[in-house]
């Protein structure tokens, strides 16, 4: 019998999403409740947003103490959440200036605004963008003009023109592209969406050459792979090459609605004015309670430091699963961000470890995502691989 609460939902919604047939009603820890009371072993984080988890008590007495106070001013006006946000999310991202946002893709459209505006500013005339192939930015305008599947925009085309798509970790591709027209290089440096491909350390600063030499932006996204889920609080500073502009959104909130783009003060000085950009929510004091909150949490937890220690294990697990089916074809990933390669569709797989109790998400070229919230330990990753071998079995 299907849900009353799903059909309900179908009978109501535009069908944009995919879904299964599972209704959540909440969550605990690593794991989540559907209606029926069954428990879900959580290894999808709600897309590497809720990085703490569920139900972190000391995250929702904060969310709970602003509510009692504001949720929403006009930007015309200061509020002391958005400033200490603000510099919070500098200093651990190591950005100077930073604008919030809703969501990533949100975020990543003010960075494609703010690179136009720089070379606006300093008169280059320089107005196109490289993008890397298999890349995924959201599903706004600009988002999904540099996103490198043409499955996502094609039904949209025209989409924003001056857009080069160069093959992602392959340096001399990208050289190939640049001109004297070229405004801003953007990329992941692990991409998600895309079937989970971390950058080589010298593709990173091959890029960060190329931007050097030639007067070009670099813009890293890391709306899925920041915020400590590579095992460093930021991708960038495992590499050690430091963007120009910088998004982030999902983990920096844990389930409250908030992205941010941040840039150098050089970016910042020669770009947005007033009346350039603006979000109606974007840096309320609610989203600004959650990201502080957030913050302190993973220093004082030592989170990024417990992805480092744990992510090896988890590497191990999976690899064995590897090892194990001959369907599954390889590993790929760095920290808490992982997939799988298997050599057939990726969807019945889902379905097979939902029945397990197990939640995980898939990505393009057949690949299944494991990205637990950061807080998972090795009991957890021994019960993912026992759920998955469940599921697995049962399409041998």
């Amino acid at each position: 019998m299907v849900n009353s609460k799903i059909q309900a939902a179908e009978e109501n919604l535009i069908h944009v999403y995919n879904r299964f047939p599972i209704a959540l009603e909440y969550g605990d820890g690593m794991y989540l409740y559907d209606t029926e009371g069954k428990e879900y072993l959580d290894f999808a984080a709600g897309f590497a947003v809720c990085g703490l988890g569920y139900n972190n008590k000391e995250l929702n007495e904060a969310l709970k103490a602003q509510i009692d106070k504001i949720c929403h001013i006009s930007n015309l006006y200061y509020h002391v959440n958005c400033g200490e946000a603000a510099k919070e999310l500098n200093r651990i991202s190591g950005m100077d200036r930073v604008f919030f946002t809703n969501s990533g893709s949100e975020a990543n459209e003010g960075a494609l605004k703010a690179a136009r505006r720089y070379a606006y500013t300093k008169k280059t005339g320089r107005f196109e963008f490289i993008a890397m192939e298999h890349s995924f930015h959201g599903r706004s305008f600009g988002a999904v003009s540099v996103t490198g599947h043409e499955a996502y925009r094609e039904p949209f085309e025209p989409v924003l023109p001056g857009v080069r798509f160069a093959e992602f970790n392959n340096l001399d591709s990208v050289k190939a592209l640049v001109n004297e027209k070229t405004c801003a290089i953007i990329l992941e440096p692990l991409q998600g969406e895309g079937g989970i491909h971390p950058a080589k350390q010298e593709f990173m600063e091959g890029i960060r050459k190329i931007c050097d030499e030639n007067g070009i932006l670099m813009i890293c996204d890391e709306v899925q792979c920041g915020m400590g889920r590579t095992g460093s609080m930021f991708a960038w500073q495992d590499f050690g090459v430091k963007p120009d502009i910088l998004t982030m959104a999902k983990a920096i909130g844990n389930g409250i609605p908030v992205g941010a783009f941040a840039m150098t003060q050089e970016v910042a000085d020669f770009s947005l004015k007033p009346g350039d950009h603006g979000a109606t929510y974007g840096g309320n004091p609610l989203s600004c309670a959650a990201v502080k909150k957030v913050i302190e949490i993973f220093e004082r937890e030592d989170i990024v430091g417990h992805v480092k220690k744990t992510a090896p294990y988890l590497e191990k697990r999976l690899e064995e699963v590897a090892g194990e089916f001959e369907f599954v074809t390889g590993r790929r990933g760095k920290g808490f961000m992982q997939g799988l390669v298997f050599s057939r569709p990726v969807s019945e797989i889902n379905l097979k470890t939902i029945e397990e109790g197990l939640l995980v998400i898939q990505a393009q070229g057949n690949v299944i995502r494991f990205l637990p919230p950061l807080i998972a330990e090795e009991k957890h990753i021994d019960e993912m691989i026992e759920k998955l071998r469940r599921a697995l079995r049962k399409l041998q």
